[in-house]
């Protein structure tokens, strides 16, 4: 006869499933506006971004404008509606980029050790030891447009050692373990032995990680764009409406208080869905 559940564990596992539940709920529901943004722009009234009248300019939320009107006299929710696609896009971009570098400099370094393992972590020191907001605005000064996959692109460049580290550290302990060492003995060959055994297993820390990397990236993006060295008008972005807000948020709050908003409910989910599958994937953390 099976023994009953522990009720405290049967708490914690639920609570550990809505820790996880809810800010993928609410990501999927951001992906899913990123990626269709015309039907929930057209929510109220035409969200037509183009459709704007100088005349009506900043004027404030109302039954037809919910959150009112940009300094050009554009519906301001259709603007925040259709700028999750950029904002979204630069931290899904640049996150995956990162973990691409991450599984592939990350497995190498713990797989051959030796002067391999130091190269690569001298490099990372090197990138990490450098400061990334200047480094950033430095680089992005210089380039002559900046789009959605050159900012990305950009990003990437100084993003990448942090998750690069975490794999390195994960993957170390999974090239010690017995079914690898028992996958080399059966004569299986190495690049076989790091797809098939060390990168899954060694992905789980990196992928709980994934979710604060991203949360940073779009508030780089925006603070970038915000700083004049990030996206460029007519790029529509939460960055884009709070740098053209500066002028005006203290007589028309509404034209910072809204992109605002839709950019810290977003941060707020990725930094949510990270920290709990950190605790559910990280053993380091559960302990």
């Amino acid at each position: 006869m099976a023994a009953p559940a522990d009720p405290a564990a049967r708490v914690r596992r639920t609570r550990g499933t809505v820790q996880i539940a809810v800010p993928a709920a609410l990501i999927a529901l951001i992906v899913l506006v990123a990626v269709f943004p015309a039907p929930f722009a057209g929510l109220f009234g035409a969200g037509d971004v183009t459709d704007c009248d100088l005349a009506l300019s900043r004027q404030g939320p109302s039954p037809g404008h919910p959150f009112g009107l940009d300094v050009q006299g554009c519906d301001l929710w259709a603007q925040v509606v259709h700028g999750t696609r950029a904002s979204v896009s630069v931290g899904v971009l640049v996150t995956l980029g990162c973990l691409l570098v991450a599984a592939v400099l990350g497995t190498l370094a713990a797989w051959y050790g030796g002067w391999v393992d130091s190269a690569i972590g001298r490099l990372i020191d090197v990138f990490l030891g450098f400061p990334q907001l200047v480094g950033l605005i430095v680089v992005l000064t210089v380039v002559p447009v900046r789009t959605v996959p050159v900012l990305a692109a950009v990003l990437v460049l100084f993003t990448w050692p942090h998750l690069t580290r975490v794999m390195r550290a994960s993957a170390l302990g999974v090239v010690g373990s017995g079914y690898v060492r028992a996958a080399e003995g059966i004569g299986a060959a190495g690049p076989r032995v790091l797809l098939r055994h060390v990168l899954p297993n060694a992905a789980g820390p990196v992928l709980a990680v994934a979710g604060l990397t991203m949360a940073a990236v779009i508030t780089s993006e925006s603070a970038l764009t915000f700083l004049g060295v990030g996206l460029q008008a007519p790029s529509i972005s939460w960055g884009v409406q709070l740098a053209t807000a500066q002028t005006a948020f203290r007589s028309h709050p509404h034209l910072l208080v809204f992109p605002a908003a839709a950019l810290t409910v977003t941060v707020l989910a990725f930094v949510l869905l990270g920290d709990a599958l950190r605790t559910r994937l990280d053993p380091r953390s559960r302990s």
